[in-house]
């Protein structure tokens, strides 16, 4: 199944469906949680666990959503690099993480334990490498401040074999873990549903009043009452602005190419390249062959439509170091929300009361659901949380100022785009299957020519804040270039934070392709 993030299906998704009804009358419970992916059924799981009365809302069908478009690395190896997070808060800042990331991945083995969940869970090694002398010294740095943070098991080797060629220098990082991620987020539905909790799929929620009780709305009309209410839809809808200032979305590729079985060491490997590149063995191919999933080659949301470039290096990058077999089986991308000082997003939404929020993802999405599971719940229950000071919403990092000016500044050279010339396409050359954002009777117009030769054109503003979308080409959507919102090339949203869609407009029209020559 495609999942909603684009049209393009992961391995993951290929043959897991996790569909479940729409809400259709009004209800009551003690958490509503948004989102159904691993933050969201996280967050359900441990309250539900706990007694709570709990309902989740999905707007697609639980897994749909970015979960099913990772790559499934459980790490305590911190995506934004131990030092970096000693120099922006400090080394007590980055021990919480350490130890955070150590429970979430310890946390998700004994849930597979206790909850019987068959999602191929394993404890491997990951290998943090360098390529060039420049890049040691990242290394060197990275081995320090992790010892520091309390990863002492943390150490320097040489010669680590990939099947193909041997890494010169890396930091090993042992028991890390990785699974099969819709896998793991169907045994958490079972478990949920086994203890009284409902979820509902094809359920957007379209506000959020915030009180006691807590009311969101849906766009089907239903309306649910709860104690508390957990945002868990990746990016927050609920807020215009207070978060979306302090973090910036990201795509991310990935590439699933064949290997020779046991040609490949069970492991993760990631490197130290800007765009960084990071690889794992996810599942067997029959008695011969395993497949390697390899990502990265990250660009920011609506500033770069080249996916068939960025997709031709990581599979360059993977036949220089990996025994590969032939073309990519699978090739998708996905989306992460990059904090400005490297930490995730969670707890109780900036000005609220009983509503909390997760995001801020970055590279470790899978550990900080886990991580929201448990901080969430302690919270909700009004237990102490040494995590929570870290983690929370509202903080600020005066050392993360330049950071935070500098995507700030990014989202506003965005809006140039209403003043410059641009839009140079004509409606007319826009080919069956194609998109483009072009200039028609005086205004800017998103335009999708489906199959069939028919022109859809929708106002090219998004509506979360009017920046202007892009066309992405590999996953045939309009993605806005400021907060990540995306829509489809039917105008509808596929990610937030924009909550209504692409207003559909008439240019004078269906305009027929340009006839070609030949």
């Amino acid at each position: 199944m495609a999942s909603h993030g684009g049209t393009t299906t992961s391995y993951w998704a290929e043959e897991i469906e996790l569909a479940r009804p729409p809400l259709t009358a009004d209800a009551s419970c003690d958490v509503c949680v948004i989102g159904a992916g691993i933050a969201g059924l996280s967050v359900a799981y441990e309250l539900a666990a706990g007694g709570a009365a709990v309902i989740v809302i999905d707007a697609d069908t639980p897994g749909g959503g970015e979960t099913g478009r990772t790559t499934a690395h459980l790490m305590t190896a911190f995506d934004d690099r131990y030092y970096n997070i000693e120099r922006h808060l400090g080394r007590d800042a980055a021990r919480t993480i350490a130890q955070s990331h150590t429970a979430a991945v310890a946390r998700m083995e004994a849930i597979c334990a206790a909850e019987s969940i068959a999602c191929d869970f394993a404890r491997v090694d990951g290998y943090l490498f360098a390529e060039s002398a420049e890049e040691d010294e990242v290394l060197t740095d990275e081995l320090e401040a992790a010892h520091r943070a309390g990863l002492t098991d943390v150490t320097r080797v040489s010669d680590v074999q990939t099947g193909r060629v041997a890494l010169p220098s890396a930091l090993r990082f042992p028991g890390q873990g990785q699974l099969h991620p819709l896998k793991y987020l169907r045994g958490l539905i079972d478990a949920i549903e086994r203890r009284g909790g409902k979820i509902h799929g094809k359920t957007q929620a379209m506000d959020v009043e915030d009180g006691r009780p807590v009311v969101v709305r849906t766009a089907g009309g239903a309306r649910i009452h709860a104690d508390s209410v957990v945002v868990a839809s990746n990016t927050p809808f609920n807020d215009l602005f207070a978060l979306h200032t302090k973090q910036a979305a990201y795509r991310t590729f990935v590439v699933g190419m064949k290997v020779p079985r046991d040609s490949v060491p069970v492991c993760q490997f990631w490197d130290t390249l800007d765009p960084y590149h990071y690889a794992r063995i996810a599942g067997d191919l029959g008695p011969d062959a395993q497949l390697l999933i390899v990502g990265g080659e990250d660009h920011k949301v609506g500033q770069a439509d080249d996916a068939d470039r960025r997709l031709d290096r990581l599979r360059a990058w993977t036949r220089e170091r990996f025994p590969v077999v032939g073309e990519p089986m699978f090739a998708w991308s996905g989306q992460v929300m990059e904090p400005v000082d490297g930490v995730a997003f969670i707890g109780r939404n900036p000005g609220n009361h009983n509503v909390y929020v997760v995001t801020g993802d970055s590279g470790n999405g899978m550990t900080h659901g886990a991580i929201a599971g448990v901080l969430i719940r302690d919270l909700i229950t009004r237990r102490d949380n040494a995590w929570a000071d870290l983690y929370d919403p509202s903080r600020k990092s005066l050392t993360a100022a330049l950071e935070y000016a500098r995507e700030n500044a990014n989202v506003a050279a965005q809006y140039a785009d209403w003043l410059g010339s641009g839009a140079a396409t004509a409606l007319d050359s826009i080919p069956s299957g194609g998109g483009d954002v072009v200039k028609a009777n005086g205004r800017h117009v998103a335009a999708f020519r489906d199959e069939r030769g028919h022109l859809n054109t929708f106002d090219a503003a998004c509506p979360h804040l009017k920046c202007l979308v892009q066309w992405n080409s590999l996953e045939k959507s309009f993605d806005c270039p400021c907060h990540g919102s995306r829509f489809g090339c039917d105008g509808a949203v596929l990610h937030g934070p924009a909550k209504t869609g692409l207003h559909r407009v008439d240019v004078g029209g269906d305009v027929p392709p340009r006839a070609t020559s030949g």
